[in-house]
């Protein structure tokens, strides 16, 4: 059976790469509006690149015009409103996602833990 909260989550297409030197990300937001960036950030050399699952297509083109080399793409749900955990919840929570995740028969695991 599938255990779905569709409502709970944005699909978005996620990318991921290395932030390379003289590489403006302001510049590069303005390149990526028209393929359908939504959001970018970057931390610690890292960028992230997100956008309408949608618009993951054009995104995907878009790296490969610029000759970007991407670590990661992929199609991700996202919480629309995540909850924050104290360390007490977290153990029990971690407990019942490793067993959840061990199961053969589940594909993926998405949580609106914060």
């Amino acid at each position: 059976p599938i255990c779905s909260l569709d409502f709970m989550f944005s699909r978005k297409a996620v990318f991921e790469f290395a932030k390379t030197e003289g590489m403006d990300i302001e510049e590069l937001e303005l390149e990526l509006i028209d393929a359908g960036l939504e959001e970018i950030e970057e931390e610690d050399g890292v960028v992230l690149v997100y956008g309408d699952y949608t618009n993951f297509g054009s995104l995907n083109s878009a790296f490969d015009r610029l000759g970007i080399a991407l670590t990661k793409a992929t199609l991700e749900r996202i919480a629309n409103t995540p909850i924050q955990l104290t360390a007490e919840q977290m153990v029990d929570i971690e407990k019942i996602i490793e067993k959840v995740e061990d199961d053969e028969d589940v594909q993926a695991l998405y949580t609106n833990i914060g």
